[in-house]
């Protein structure tokens, strides 16, 4: 028996607010920088503003306009890229995008037939694969829909589903 994805095609899920958070703060500082540049010009001639950003735009090579364009233009970059983190259930198989170091992003996309086993946590997911390597699937905000969505998913394709149980420490 075959697991069929439902018509409304592939399932997402997206990183934790904790992951996106700080791609938030900048955001909102790059808008706050934006606000104060944009305004200087309709400040007092005498003011620190109006001669530090409209009058010192003279000797600049990039205007402090520019500057502000760019600065939220990144910001936006930053916001979009830490939305595209997470995990995607499709018909086919199991996509994980993580997050490299400096920015660098990286897809894995394993079918259904290369997983072996998926063992499943209240925290989090792990795909035992056909070569005897693990996989684990990068954190999501709804944790418990996804383990929820492959252990269904691995009883329909006859894939084995370990769940572990969470062990209380004995102080």
């Amino acid at each position: 028996m075959a697991y069929n994805a439902g018509s409304d095609g592939p399932t997402a899920f997206g990183p934790p607010l904790r992951q996106r958070i700080p791609s938030f703060i900048y955001l909102a500082f790059a808008g706050a920088a934006a606000a104060v540049i944009f305004a200087a010009p309709a400040s007092p001639r005498g003011s620190f503003l109006f001669r530090f950003v409209v009058e010192g735009d003279s000797g600049r090579p990039i205007s402090a306009a520019a500057i502000a364009l760019i600065l939220i233009a990144s910001a936006i970059g930053t916001v979009i890229r830490a939305h595209m983190r997470g995990v995607i259930v499709k018909r086919e198989g199991i996509e994980a995008r993580y997050l490299l170091a400096l920015g660098f992003p990286r897809i894995r996309r394993w079918t259904w037939a290369q997983v072996h086993r998926l063992v499943l946590d209240d925290d989090e997911a792990m795909l035992e694969l056909w070569d005897t390597s693990y996989a684990r699937l990068p954190e999501v905000a709804d944790t418990k829909a996804l383990t929820t969505l492959l252990e269904q998913i691995g009883h329909a394709r006859s894939i084995q589903v370990t769940r572990l149980k969470r062990v209380v420490p004995i102080r």
